[in-house]
C-alpha cells in the first residue's frame, strides 16, 4: 500500500547518489514523488536519476552556500516547487583521536555533515515560505550522534549537531506547517561503512554489527522505508524526533549482556 502524501510531491535528496541516499530517491520516486537527486558525484546523480521515472540530477556541494541555492532553484525550475527534502549527505572522516586530530580534518566533516544540513535547512524554509505552504524534512543523523567515541570525533560532533538542528528547526517550523525529524542508523551497509574504517587492526563493522540484538547490518531500503514514512503525511503528528534505525544498538546497555543466558561484556560473568 502506498504512502499518503507523497505521490506527486517533489523530493530534494542530498547524497542522492549512492548509499541511504540513492535508496531515498528510489523509494520516493516507487511512490509516485519526482526526485532532485543532488550530489558532489555528478556522474552517480546522474545514475540514479536517470533511473527513475521523472527526476532530475544537480552536482553540488552541500557545504556551499551557492551550490545549495542552485539545487533548490534547479528543482523549482524544472518542477515548480519543493515539498519534501531529505537532507542526507554526509562524510565519515578521520579515524585519529584527539591528539592526532587536525583542525582541518575536523572542519572537513563539519562543513559537509553539519554547515551542509544547516544550509538544507535553512533553503527549504526559505523555499517554503516562497511557496506559502509547508511540507517535510528528514535530515540524517546517525546512531554516533546518541553516544562518543575515542576515534570519529568529527563524525560523532557533527551528527550530533544535527540531532540540535533538527529539534530547533522543528520548533521553528510547527506553526509553519514543516514537520522535521532526523532518522539515526546504525551500521547500514553503504559505501561509506567501507571508506571510513579501513584502519588495520579494528575490528570489522560487519562484526560489530552482529553485536546488535537483531545481529545483522542494516540495509539501504530499511532506512529509506522510514525516510518516507517521516516525509508521508501518515507521521503528520511526528515532529523533532530522532528515531533510531540500527537493529537494537541504541537501545542496548553496553555494561550488561544482550541476550539471554550471553557472558558479560565487561566482566566475563553470567548474569
Amino acid at each position: 500500500m502506498a504512502l499518503d502524501g507523497i505521490a506527486g510531491k517533489v523530493a530534494v535528496v542530498t547524497g542522492g547518489a549512492s548509499g541511504i541516499g540513492e535508496g531515498t530517491a528510489r523509494r520516493l520516486a516507487a511512490e509516485g514523488a519526482s526526485v532532485v537527486v543532488v550530489d558532489s558525484d555528478g556522474s552517480g546523480a546522474e545514475r540514479v536519476a536517470g533511473s527513475l521515472p521523472d527526476a532530475l540530477a544537480v552536482q553540488a556541494d552541500v557545504s556551499v552556500e551557492e551550490d545549495v541555492d542552485r539545487y533548490v532553484e534547479a528543482a523549482v525550475e524544472r518542477f515548480g516547487r519543493v515539498d519534501l527534502h531529505h537532507l542526507n549527505a554526509g562524510i565519515g572522516g578521520s579515524l585519529a583521536t584527539f591528539p592526532d586530530l587536525t583542525a582541518a580534518a575536523f572542519d572537513e566533516v563539519i562543513a559537509v555533515n553539519l554547515r551542509g544540513v544547516f544550509l538544507g535547512l535553512r533553503a527549504a524554509f526559505r523555499r517554503f515560505a516562497r511557496q506559502q505552504g509547508g511540507g517535510a524534512i528528514v535530515t540524517t543523523a546517525s546512531i554516533s550522534g546518541l553516544f562518543g567515541s575515542a576515534d570519529l570525533v568529527p563524525y560523532h560532533t557533527s551528527k550530533h549537531g544535527v540531532i540540535g538542528l533538527t529539534k530547533s528547526a522543528a520548533i521553528y517550523g510547527g506553526s509553519l506547517g514543516v514537520r522535521v525529524n532526523a532518522v539515526a542508523p546504525g551500521i547500514v551497509l553503504t559505501p561509506l561503512l567501507g571508506t571510513r574504517e579501513a584502519a588495520v587492526g579494528r575490528r570489522g563493522p560487519l562484526e560489530r554489527a552482529r553485536l546488535a540484538p537483531i545481529g545483522r547490518a542494516g540495509t539501504v531500503e530499511e532506512v529509506a522505508a522510514l525516510v518516507a514514512f517521516l516525509l508521508s503525511d501518515e507521521a503528520a503528528f511526528v515532529t523533532g524526533g530522532t528515531f533510531s534505525v540500527d537493529g537494537g544498538a541504541a537501545a542496548a546497555n553496553p555494561l550488561r549482556p544482550w541476550r539471554p543466558g550471553e557472558t558479560d561484556h565487561v566482566t566475563g560473568s553470567r548474569p
